[in-house]
């Protein structure tokens, strides 16, 4: 097992143990406050402290995954590229927990409150899933750290305009809410009724492209490597 297959494990094991805690914090604060589905009237309800705790234990999740990212990598991109594989670990077995625990979710399509920074996000769980599933492929592209290759300034621009676009769609109520004027309480209480596929379909795609491009770098990469090789034999 190489070094860095080494790392894609630890790093990988720490993320599934960290979604059990996150899976296990859920369903203590969701059974306290029945709230075990999400998609309910007053999803946030109005108790003493609840909202902060919660923003705090988001960002300390963050730090978390940051923290992992930057002892598992060498480089800046390769613990980027760590950071992005931990997340994306911790995200989808995170959902696999709290369904093994509560039963829920009941399918892929099943509305959760995603994050609370810096307004609320909704979305189905197919939708960070599929996100979850893009950031361990491209996380792993990343922790290269032999002959490592990076997206051109094209693709870059692309994913940047990609997370703002997906961002929006789970954002998307709660920003329209926001620019009417409405409370905080009222944003934080509104329960979507759609959501916005096109604009995150198309997020998702343009934020696909720097690991679209990485993959085609490796791969030309690789092959010419053979190529070398087969004429030198």
């Amino acid at each position: 097992m190489t070094e860095r297959t080494q790392r894609w494990s630890v790093i990988v094991l720490f993320a599934i143990a960290m979604a059990w805690v996150e899976a296990a914090v859920v369903l203590y604060l969701r059974t306290l406050v029945n709230r075990i589905d999400p998609y309910q009237p007053r999803p946030m309800p109005d108790m003493p402290g609840l909202i902060g705790a919660e923003i705090a234990r988001e960002a300390a999740t963050l730090v978390m995954l940051a923290s992992v990212g930057w002892l598992a990598g060498r480089s800046i991109r390769s613990r980027f590229g760590y950071l992005l594989i931990a997340f994306g670990v911790w995200d989808i077995f995170y959902y696999v927990f709290l369904k093994l625990l509560t039963g829920w979710p009941r399918s892929l399509l099943d509305w959760d409150i995603l994050f609370l920074i810096p307004l609320p996000w909704w979305g189905p769980v197919i939708a960070p899933t599929l996100v979850a599933g893009l950031m361990i492929i491209s996380g792993t592209f990343f922790t290269g750290e032999e002959q490592p290759v990076w997206p051109g300034r094209r693709s870059q621009a692309f994913c940047v305009l990609g997370i703002l676009l997906i961002l929006g769609a789970f954002m998307f109520d709660a920003l329209a809410l926001c620019f009417s004027g409405a409370s905080m309480k009222a944003i934080q209480e509104w329960l979507p009724h759609s959501f916005q596929w096109l604009l995150f379909s198309t997020g998702f795609i343009c934020a696909a492209c720097p690991a679209i491009d990485v993959a085609l770098q490796y791969f030309a990469r690789n092959g010419l490597q053979t190529t070398s090789t087969e004429i030198t034999t």
